[in-house]
């Protein structure tokens, strides 16, 4: 090899060294940064799932304590389950104890103060407080609360107030709608007929002419 090289060799070496002389503490703080990273990572992941254990088992706890007919304690236990995703669920599940127990006012206060991020609880958690509000003789409170519905079942509810409320016109036209948008074979249309026929309406006809 010839002595240039060498000396090209050996000028990049002192340079490499020079290089890490200058930035070892970029590159030790780097390290430590990208350690410390990971090390969150991992124990953020592992909290997140003690925190997802523990909520699951309160919830059971909760379902417990209701079918031991604790009701009054199930729903003090229930509010540590507020703002999780099982708060929609532990909300029916208590408004159906206190509405089993008498306490109707209870479950309507109960579902009222529920909530879901998911739109399919939320729909139900809606249709059961509403069914509850026309029960009570609360039809107007009921017909604020389905606004603008477009499933079958949360139409079939907003008929049923107006039917409560007197307006058998409207409530028809209710009933029609939802029938539509139920399959021909879904075991919920028997009583929905039932009902538009209640408001002289007359259910379509539906299969084969022979």
């Amino acid at each position: 090899m010839a002595l240039d090289e060498l000396l090209d060799e050996h000028e990049q070496g002192e340079k490499v060294r020079d290089w890490l002389k200058q930035n070892s503490l970029g590159l030790v703080g780097g390290l430590a940064l990208g350690l410390a990273l990971i090390g969150g990572g991992k124990w953020w992941m592992q909290q997140a799932h003690r925190e997802r254990v523990a909520t699951g088992e309160a919830y059971d706890a909760v379902q417990r304590t209701l079918e031991a007919g604790e009701v009054e304690k199930a729903r003090a236990d229930a509010a540590s389950l507020a703002g999780t995703a099982y708060a929609g669920l532990v909300a029916l599940d208590l408004a159906k104890a206190q509405l089993d127990a008498g306490d109707r006012d209870g479950a309507i206060a109960t579902l009222r103060a529920a909530g879901s991020e998911d739109p399919g609880l939320a729909a139900v958690i809606r249709q059961r407080l509403a069914r509850l509000l026309v029960d009570a003789g609360q039809g107007e409170q009921a017909l604020t609360l389905l606004a603008g519905v477009d499933d079958a079942a949360s139409i079939e509810t907003r008929g049923d107030a107006r039917f409560a409320l007197g307006r058998s016109d409207e409530a028809r036209k209710d009933y029609e709608e939802a029938l539509r948008k139920l399959d021909v074979a879904a075991p919920q249309r028997r009583l929905l007929e039932l009902k538009l026929a209640q408001t002289g309406g007359t259910p379509e006809t539906t299969g084969t002419e022979s």
